[in-house]
């Protein structure tokens, strides 16, 4: 019996007291706390409530530091009480969390409330007696007030008062219909109870009183209207209003009958006052569109979707930077939309970024609000759920287009959201909303920059004939505002204010500011005062962190290099750059944060003004820590021939990166390879010669797997010119410039500096060093067919590195020695030096050597004929060197497969193989990708 008990479905009711049944037996809800909780994710009906509502609940103000956890101790104990079996910790199928959310999972048999819901809108689609029928069912459900019984010192939450609201518009629905079918016998006791709970709603007593009278009772219904205006007058201090006037009105019709028999006339007249209220005429309150409004179609687009779907938007949260066009998106939105809404527009800028006392507090809001709706001064409550529970019970019958301006927080705009009903709410802020995507019906809409199209458009729409003629100063424009509609919008004011200037002056004047607000002229003002909205919402701790932020080399940044920025520990970091980002300062996307060009100069400016020159200073020297450690950490698992000598600590505190591996290296190059090569470039001039060289060199192998090979050359080059007199330093350098120009079949000038590089190390007695100057020398002299020069040269490395005891330097020797002999016919041996030099590779676990092995021996295979072994030689290479990103030598087995195929008479497989190579080398400067391009084109 326990088992069939434990396995029975659950159903719950909080249209009264908060219950819960297992089968036909209750559950013990256990501690008020507990049952509030519950009552709250009942009245969302399986929608989502956050942690921070559920706080709100418990505690109307001041929460212990404890609070999250007393909510999550909750929570576990009602997840067991509805799954008694569960273990402690588990997250159960009935109560599940979803990040910082917790919901129901219940349909529409299990709760009350749905089935109420369920059944007014089947009444609200019928007529007649069937609808009656259908409204008493859905009221008999109530047995009190929502979650009767938990409020505490008279504060209802709104989200109780709002499902209150739901009952109160189906009895004045239910009434309507009843009254109009002739039959307000059947809704009468729901009535009076709900002018009982409610006996200030004028719409509910004027239905009362017109019920009455069609049931035969005016001399009752006199009485309630006597009653109801002593009390008016004496809570209130107000008379009745129009409403309820009317309704007085209609009792005073002297055919009516007293003695309690029914008129049909009555209900006709009720009928009659009941289908033409006395409204004030609708708010229409929305600021005018904007004439040049352009683009955001695909935003449009977004919202139609949304508003169309099987359970439409009830609230619609537009976030973007300062200056991206919020509030123009929103009333351009509002103004398409408000003929879906008859019963008006309301507007409220709730300066939600303006400075102290300021900002607009919900209860301002709804004041103002309810009083453009009808509501008295006098009639207005004091306390905030009062007005809520107010505004929400007028809405529920309207049909309204609510737009809320420049909000703040969830917290600012969640009071001023309907209930229930077919209104809409369009919000805006300058900061991400993170309440909006929990609550039921809401939807964030995030707003990026214009595309380049749509920035075109706006100017060419402000400035006509004048931005047709000019593309090109046009385009300079749209790049010098990075397509910040603001920016766009005061060039363009400008211009027009200044018939003399011409676009292309305009366009020289922003590149004349370097970068600065000031390239703007008199638009300076309206752009700082904008940005200086969200910079005044920060921590002083964020501020700071926004003015240092643009002294990075580019325009956006790690946590990591954020945090050497700022002298900052990675948490603290990962924090302010969560704050700037809430406030759209900076925006996420990949593992690091990008700051709008603007915006960067906005707090270039700030930082010049508020923070010294060597508080400045020491952040750019922790930038240049950071980045020089972790080139040197990344290099690392690149397996360099010659590692470089290992940078000195940094004094200022800074860590490098760590990495996992060559994947994770390689990864990293790629993503700061702007930041590193600019840091190259800027080194020297801020008195770190060192750090330029060391990074141009930590570069090397990245820039050689992936076939940068002029970028490779450029850099070193550069830290060439920075390293002094130092002849080591010279010497690996000359080694690496050597290497670059091998790739770039430029075999002359890298002799040259082999031959540089070598006599540098004879001079100081570095053999090692000597030994892959010895070894990249037969390289080239392979490359130039003087196999015999090359035996010499790899010989001679290959002694040099025995002698020191460099397993992996005699083994790089040995390959070229097995090169050589190939190229000379001698196979056999060929073989034999490959087959050993791979074991050793393997030995090592030197992946490059590997691939290079196994690319020669399926070579050598290839020259004897043994094609299985030499296809599959080929196949582990391009295996191996995919394996660590080396697209140049990934590219460089491909073509050998392509021309192999092509030898021997299979044009298609040579294509396949040329095309597969081809794709490798996409986006590098490799002189291979045209000498495939040539054999492409000869193939075809």
């Amino acid at each position: 019996m326990d088992r069939i008990e434990m396995t029975s479905p659950l159903s719950f009711a909080v249209l009264g007291p908060v219950r819960a049944w297992r089968g036909r037996s209750e559950i013990d809800l256990g501690t008020r706390q507990q049952r509030l909780i519950l009552a709250l994710l009942l009245a969302r009906a399986g929608g989502a409530v956050s942690v921070a509502e559920l706080v709100d609940l418990l505690w109307e103000s001041d929460p212990p530091p404890s609070a999250v956890n007393v909510v999550h101790r909750h929570v576990g104990m009602l997840r067991r009480r509805f799954e008694p079996g569960l273990p402690t910790r588990a997250a159960g199928s009935v109560l599940i969390r979803d990040g910082a959310e917790y919901r129901l999972r219940i349909d529409g048999e299990s709760l009350d409330l749905l089935r109420f819901r369920r059944l007014v809108a089947r009444a609200g689609g019928s007529s007649g007696e069937p609808a009656v029928e259908l409204y008493r069912e859905a009221l008999a459900l109530w047995r009190d007030r929502c979650a009767a019984g938990l409020q505490a010192g008279g504060r209802t939450h709104p989200e109780f008062v709002a499902v209150d609201g739901e009952r109160f518009a189906a009895v004045r629905a239910a009434t309507d219909a009843a009254l109009r079918a002739g039959c307000v016998h059947a809704v009468l006791p729901a009535l009076r109870l709900a002018a009982e709970y409610e006996p200030l709603d004028e719409a509910l007593q004027a239905r009362l009183l017109l019920a009455l009278a069609a049931d035969g009772r005016r001399a009752e219904a006199l009485a309630a209207y006597a009653d109801i205006e002593h009390r008016l007058a004496d809570e209130l201090g107000i008379q009745p209003g129009g409403e309820l006037r009317a309704a007085r009105d209609s009792l005073l019709d002297h055919d009516a009958p007293a003695d309690g028999s029914r008129s049909r006339r009555g209900a006709g007249r009720a009928e009659r006052e009941l289908s033409q209220p006395v409204r004030a005429e609708p708010p229409a309150q929305l600021p005018a569109d904007h004439p040049y409004f352009t683009g955001r179609r695909d935003v449009l687009t977004a919202a139609e979707e949304l508003l169309a779907g099987d359970r439409p938007a009830t609230a619609l949260v537009i976030d973007g930077m300062p200056g991206v066009g919020k509030t123009t998106l929103a009333v351009h939105l509002a103004h398409q939309l408000a003929a879906r809404y008859p019963d008006g527009q309301l507007h409220a800028d709730l300066r939600g970024f303006d400075s102290g006392d300021s900002v607009m507090t919900p209860a301002e809001a709804l004041r103002g609000f309810l009083w453009s709706l009808g509501v008295a001064p006098a009639a207005i409550p004091a306390e905030l759920h009062a007005q809520v529970g107010l505004y929400r019970s007028i809405l529920a019958e309207r049909g309204m287009l609510i737009l809320l301006d420049n909000c703040r927080d969830w917290d600012q705009i969640r009071h001023l959201l309907p209930g229930t009903g077919r209104s809409l709410v369009i919000a805006t802020s300058r900061r991400r909303i993170t309440g909006a995507a929990g609550q039921a019906g809401a939807h964030p809409l995030h707003l990026d920059l214009l595309t380049d199209a749509e920035a075109r458009e706006l100017l060419t729409r402000r400035l006509g004939d004048a931005a047709a003629a000019d593309p090109a100063a046009v385009d300079e424009i749209i790049a010098r505002c990075g397509r910040l509609p603001l920016a766009l919008a005061l060039v363009a004011t400008r211009s027009v204010g200044r018939p003399g200037l011409s676009l292309p002056a305009v366009a020289g004047e922003l590149a004349q500011a370097d970068g600065r607000l000031t390239g703007f002229g008199d638009g300076y003002a309206d752009l700082e005062a904008i940005f200086s909205w969200s910079y005044r919402a920060l921590t002083p701790e964020a501020a700071r962190f926004f003015r240092l932020l643009p002294l990075h080399p580019t325009g956006e940044l790690s946590t990591e290099a954020a945090a050497a920025l700022g002298g900052l520990s990675l948490r603290a970091a990962r924090g302010l750059l969560t704050e700037l980002g809430a406030q759209l300062l900076v925006q996420p996307g990949d593992g690091r944060w990008r700051m709008h060009d603007l915006l960067r100069a906005y707090a270039v400016e700030l930082g010049e003004e508020h923070d010294d020159a060597a508080e400045r200073d020491a952040a750019v020297e922790r930038v240049y820590d950071y980045y020089q450690l972790s080139a040197y950490a990344a290099h690392l698992p690149l397996q360099p021939q010659v590692p470089l000598p290992e940078p000195e600590p940094s004094v200022r505190g800074v860590t490098g990166r760590g990495f996992t591996g060559r994947a994770d290296a390689m990864a990293w190059f790629a993503t700061e390879q702007r930041v590193l090569t600019d840091i190259i470039a800027r080194a020297k001039d801020r008195g770190r010669p060192g750090t330029a060289w060391q990074i141009a060199l930590a570069l090397q192998n990245f820039f050689q797997d992936t076939a940068q090979f002029r970028q490779w050359a450029a850099a070193v080059s550069t830290g060439l010119a920075a390293a002094g007199d130092d002849p080591a330093v010279q010497a690996l350098l000359h080694r690496s410039l050597a290497g670059a120009c091998y790739f770039l079949a430029d075999l002359d000038r890298g002799l040259s500096h082999l031959q540089h590089a070598r006599a540098l190390f004879e001079r100081l007695g570095r053999r090692t060093e000597q030994g892959h100057v010895e070894n990249n020398i037969a390289e080239i002299r392979l490359e130039q067919r003087r196999y015999h020069e090359a035996i010499r040269h790899a010989e001679a490395a290959r002694a040099l590195f025995r002698a020191e005891g460099n397993v992996r330097g005699a083994t790089n020797a040995l390959l070229v020695i097995a090169r050589a002999q190939g190229r000379l016919g001698r196979h056999a041996e060929a073989l034999g030096m490959f087959v050993e030099a791979r074991r050793q590779f393997e030995a090592l676990g030197d992946l490059h050597g590997t691939g290079t092995t196994q690319a020669w021996l399926a070579h050598t295979y290839s020259m004897i004929d043994d094609l299985p072994h030499a296809m599959a030689s080929w196949q582990q290479a391009v295996e191996t060197f995919r394996g660590v990103r080396a697209t140049h030598h990934t590219a460089e087995v491909l073509l050998s497969v392509g021309d192999f195929h092509s030898a021997n008479g299979d044009p298609a497989l040579a294509g396949q193989a040329w095309s597969e190579a081809l794709a490798e080398l996409d986006g590098t400067d490799s002189p291979m990708a045209r000498r495939i391009r040539d054999r492409l084109r000869w193939h075809r």
